[in-house]
């Protein structure tokens, strides 16, 4: 049985990634479905226990369960503490952000990372690009052709994933996430989810950077979504295309983007001129 004497919302500890990537699964079992993943270095609560499972939370406040041989449990207080809103973390260290690396230490040996991870203190890159948190802001700026630009070259040649986050493979709110997330920008981790931020944006007034939505239910329920980029295009990653891809939104002899464009449902702008960077805050040693 569960240890969630806490209830499904207390935290009764916490823990860090160890692997290069940990799947968040719909139940504590490992036929079970993907359904986000998190990311080496990367702080979360635990919830709950099943056996070797664990029920946690992630910065994103999504949920599931990720077996304990992906994490590093740790004392409550060391090297990090929640503060009081139970969203946000005060970190006793500034992580390097991977943005695509190979990198070496004594406990890891040789491994990569992909694009989002932190690497721990140890470890030295050997190949690739790592950028302290706290300079996010300088490689990625909080502005929409910065943000568009980023979507076509930082996840090209990805292929499909379900519950994927990264260029190693990822789904299509998973990318969006993730992309934003780089700029500065948290967003929800589904897509109907996405589709509730923001303010709705006029086809006509569509500009990059802003979300659009799709559905293929006969509910409208949002399922797809992508990133609008200049001349009526869009980036995205779709498993009808096997991961990512670009698109000319105004492609009539295309059957694909034609069934697409007619399951159009809106769009959404999610980064205001007046909103601020979400980063974390660091207390420095």
């Amino acid at each position: 049985m569960a240890d969630d004497a806490s209830g499904p919302a207390g935290v009764i500890g916490h823990a860090f990634v160890r692997a290069a990537i940990a799947p968040l699964q719909a139940e504590p079992r490992v036929s079970s479905a993907q359904l986000s993943q998190r990311l080496a270095g990367h702080p979360l609560y635990v919830l709950a226990r099943d056996g070797d499972w664990l029920r946690v939370r992630g910065l994103d406040d999504y949920e599931g369960w990720v077996h304990e041989g992906y994490l590093m449990r740790v004392a409550d207080d060391e090297p990090m503490v929640p503060v009081a809103n139970g969203a946000d973390f005060v970190l006793t260290y500034i992580p390097r952000v991977s943005l695509g690396v190979v990198v070496r230490s004594e406990r890891h040996g040789a491994r990569a990372l992909p694009l989002g991870a932190w690497l721990d203190l140890d470890e030295e890159v050997e190949q690739g690009q790592e950028v302290p948190l706290n300079h996010l802001p300088e490689a990625f700026p909080m502005a929409p052709d910065a943000i568009a630009q980023s979507a076509v070259e930082w996840f090209e040649g990805a292929s499909y994933q379900w519950g994927g986050i990264t260029p190693w493979g990822c789904d299509c709110s998973g990318f969006v996430q993730s992309l934003f997330g780089l700029h500065g920008v948290t967003l929800p981790r589904d897509a109907w989810q996405q589709h509730e931020v923001g303010e709705a944006v006029a086809r006509d007034a569509i500009e990059p950077a802003d979300l659009l939505f799709f559905s293929d239910r006969d509910d409208g329920r949002v399922t797809h979504v992508g990133i609008a980029l200049a001349g009526n295009r869009m980036a995205h990653s779709s498993l009808g295309r096997g991961g990512f891809a670009v698109e000319w939104l105004g492609d009539d002899e295309d059957p694909y983007v034609q069934r697409l464009v007619q399951r159009y449902v809106g769009a959404r702008r999610v980064i205001p001129a007046d909103l601020e960077r979400d980063d974390f805050e660091v207390e420095e040693r």
